[in-house]
């Protein structure tokens, strides 16, 4: 785990507090919006490249975990989101937009760190990957139309259009980096060199989001308080969910807690470059993606000293 990863949280609310403070500025809130999509792009583009994407047929193995996992991430996950966006954000639609962002995306990074910490699957947890990334890139905007289509805050054709530039590019550059570096020792060591970047990336995006937008959050004080409430519900609803599943369908305690963090962490980066481009007249969405993971990766922490709690129980 590199210093970046391990103090993500820290990180990210610093880069906050940065953007914050830069925004008392006129030039700093003029000029850096425009270096938020470049950086945004950038950061995906190397969390993609960083994705096993040769390993994607090692998800069809365990056709139990599998199945599982996806039926809870794809079909669950967003019903859930859904009602709670409804009853606890239901009469404001830029945080009942940001709120189904970030509940219908499933990680794809820091969720293995805290599969590791809980002595999970870590191997079946990342064979997965590649296959959530796929499908959440696929199906959020099909989620967004389905739950939010009705909020007038979402135009069809460029949502589609800002998924193609902020998505589809960087994933198309990291399929054609991997086939450039065909040796797959120097590709690997590639890898390794520019792992921290992502985080450092979307570190910068905030910064610059935060410069130009954040007095609305400094204005918006309350939007911690009504984003909180149904994201901790969320988390504990499908921890207990996830790990009655687990046991219903035989999984070891490693397997289960590979099965409870894979279903409970997103991945706010890929939602907040979403939310950054196809809606630029709704700040608050993008906000709203930004307060999530300040209070989601606590939250994570928590759980993953929970399952290896229930680890450490059971081999006594």
């Amino acid at each position: 785990m590199s210093l970046l990863e391990k103090y993500y949280t820290i990180i990210i609310f610093l880069a906050v507090i940065t953007g914050i403070s830069l925004g008392q500025f006129d030039w700093f809130r003029i000029h850096l919006v425009a270096l938020i999509v470049p950086l945004l792009v950038a950061m995906l583009y190397l969390t993609f490249l960083q994705i096993p994407f040769k390993d994607l047929k090692k998800a069809f193995k365990n056709i139990s975990f599998t199945y599982t996992s996806l039926i809870m991430n794809f079909v669950w996950a967003p019903i859930l989101a859904w009602l709670l966006a409804m009853v606890f954000l239901g009469n404001h639609p830029a945080l009942y937009i940001g709120f189904i962002m970030l509940m219908v995306t499933p990680c794809t990074d820091w969720y293995l760190i805290f599969t590791g910490i809980a002595k999970g699957n870590v191997a079946l947890s990342t064979a997965i990957l590649p296959l959530n990334l796929i499908l959440q890139v696929l199906l959020l905007p099909v989620y967004l139309l389905i739950f939010g289509g009705t909020s007038g805050v979402i135009e069809p054709v460029y949502l589609l259009e800002s998924v193609g530039i902020v998505l589809l590019v960087p994933l198309a550059l990291a399929i054609i980096t991997k086939k450039i570096i065909s040796n797959e020792e120097r590709r690997e060591r590639f890898i390794i060199k520019v792992g921290p970047f992502p985080i450092l990336f979307l570190s910068l995006a905030i910064v610059a989001m935060f410069a130009s937008q954040g007095h609305l959050l400094m204005d918006n004080l309350e939007l911690i308080l009504q984003i909180s409430i149904p994201l901790l519900l969320f988390f504990v609803i499908n921890f207990f969910v996830g790990q009655k599943i687990g046991s219903l369908m035989g999984f070891s305690l490693p397997d289960r807690a590979s099965f409870s963090l894979t279903t409970l962490a997103r991945n706010s980066p890929l939602a907040l470059a979403i939310a950054m481009t196809a809606f630029p007249d709704e700040p608050l969405i993008a906000l709203t993606l930004v307060i999530g993971p300040l209070l989601e990766l606590p939250i994570l922490a928590v759980i993953s000293r929970v399952l290896l709690f229930f680890h450490q129980r059971s081999t006594v």
